[in-house]
């Protein structure tokens, strides 16, 4: 068995690349239109696992967009998806600075969630060892739901 990839639905284009690609860091490695199906797949990797997905079309997350408007609800259902970070301090300051909100902070230096436009939980976790309490990231509460 070998793992391929986690698909979400989104319903915006523009605002999940601007998340996963702008915020998160993640890497488009493939797109496919489907006129006849009337949707759109978008690959995205993990800038270390970008040359791996290219070669295997392994290890990506898959963006689907359906053309014809539709209301997902139950993304905290979903689950969520997990990244491991080089500095999780770095990682949540750069999503904060993006305009994004870090629902739950890394107050333990090791495990952060925080969401896509379209409600996904992400879950960040700090490679390694955790890293020391810091502040800001201490003294912040978890904000709605994560």
């Amino acid at each position: 068995m070998e793992y391929l990839h986690t698909m979400v639905r989104v319903r915006n284009v523009e605002a999940s690349l601007k998340f996963f690609c702008g915020a998160l860091g993640l890497v488009e490695t493939r797109r496919a239109e489907n006129p006849a199906g009337r949707f759109t797949l978008i690959f995205l990797a993990a800038p270390g696992d970008v040359e791996h997905a290219k070669a295997t079309r392994s290890k990506e997350l898959e963006l689907t967009y359906n053309w014809d408007d539709e209301e997902y609800t139950g993304g905290r259902n979903f689950g969520h998806l997990a990244y491991r970070v080089d500095n999780i301090y770095e990682t949540c300051s750069h999503i904060e600075a993006a305009g994004y909100t870090v629902h739950r902070p890394p107050r333990d230096g090791r495990m952060a969630f925080v969401k896509s436009p379209d409600g996904i939980s992400v879950e960040l976790l700090q490679k390694g060892d955790a890293l020391a309490p810091a502040e800001p990231w201490v003294s912040k509460p978890n904000v709605g739901t994560w």
